[in-house]
């Protein structure tokens, strides 16, 4: 089954340009474009509609027309730009985490906009997009705007030659732990490049305890670095031969993963963090370098759970 993108909207630039980016990625991917909103129903209109059991709380009509009406708008202004591109439509009520994660569910991708940290900081997801991320084991992409006066960020793909489009620009930056490595997160970053044409760039953080940083030689260093570069390219080795169209580059850099893969990430095409499935009383949990990566990047980040 050919799974579509769905990408969340709600009339803000943010979720344009989430829009936007998810309409490149149905046509790389040769699907459709389902575009959702959540008309979110205000606690205190809800607990009134249980009171007096009526079907709709008051107020209710308004925002799904509100929400109807976002939905015509983006869709109306994608179709104008991408008329190619099949774009249905779906309005949801209810809480937006849960809305959003069971339309993810039924989709290949979920992308949510954000809005930027401040000038050219990364992400704000807020509590929205972080329970969304959480409670799906579907890839979630955040997208925030570009600023005022720069190009937007979009997928790469090649020309109708085969050849790399000249607006290409950046590779897929994927954070790997030569440690525990996850098959799902390599699958996906490999992908998603041999759909854009670009190289995959692999990205392995490491660094030494304090005190064994303190006692441990050049020489001794040089062979450590040598050694983690070394498993890197031998963890990597199967992906070459899955993917032979995909130039591959490995990083081994110093610091902490999040720092290694931001570092590696200012002009990427898109960035490819895991996270594990861990369930608790209080939902998902990204985990604390995804969640790093989110907040810093500036490229479009992809959240791909993994057991």
């Amino acid at each position: 089954m050919t799974h579509h993108v769905t990408a969340g909207v709600d009339g803000s630039p943010e979720g344009l340009a989430a829009a936007e980016w998810a309409v490149e990625e149905a046509r790389l991917r040769g699907v459709p474009l389902r575009l959702v909103h959540v008309a979110e129903k205000p606690l205190t209109l809800v607990v009134a509609a249980l009171a007096i059991n009526a079907d709709q709380p008051a107020g209710a009509a308004g925002a799904d027309a509100a929400g109807d009406a976002v939905l015509r708008e983006t869709a109306r202004t994608l179709r104008e730009r991408h008329p190619d591109i099949e774009i249905t439509t779906r309005r949801r009520s209810g809480r937006a985490p849960a809305a959003l994660a069971s339309e993810a569910d039924e989709a290949g991708m979920l992308v949510l906009g954000s809005r930027g940290l401040g000038g050219v900081a990364g992400f704000l997801i807020g509590s929205v997009g972080t329970a969304t991320i959480g409670a799906t084991a579907r890839p979630v992409v955040l997208v925030r705007p570009a600023p005022a006066g720069e190009p937007g960020p979009a997928p790469v793909g090649r020309s109708p030659d085969g050849g790399r489009d000249q607006a290409a620009q950046g590779d897929v930056v994927v954070a790997v732990d030569i440690h525990d490595p996850a098959d799902e997160t390599l699958v996906f970053a490999f992908d998603e490049a041999a759909r854009r044409g670009c190289a995959v760039r692999a990205v392995h953080g490491w660094r030494l305890p304090r005190l064994l940083g303190l006692a441990i030689d050049g020489d001794s260093r040089l062979d450590l670095e040598r050694e983690i570069t070394r498993t890197l390219r031998d963890l990597l080795l199967p992906w070459r031969q899955r993917y032979p169209s995909v130039k591959v580059v490995e990083e081994a850099r110093t610091g902490s993963p999040a720092h290694a893969v931001l570092a590696a990430s200012a002009q990427a095409a898109l960035v490819v963090v895991g996270r594990r499935v861990r369930r608790s009383p209080v939902g998902g949990h990204i985990g604390s370098v995804a969640h790093a990566v989110l907040h810093h990047s500036i490229a479009p980040v992809a959240i791909v759970a993994h057991n």
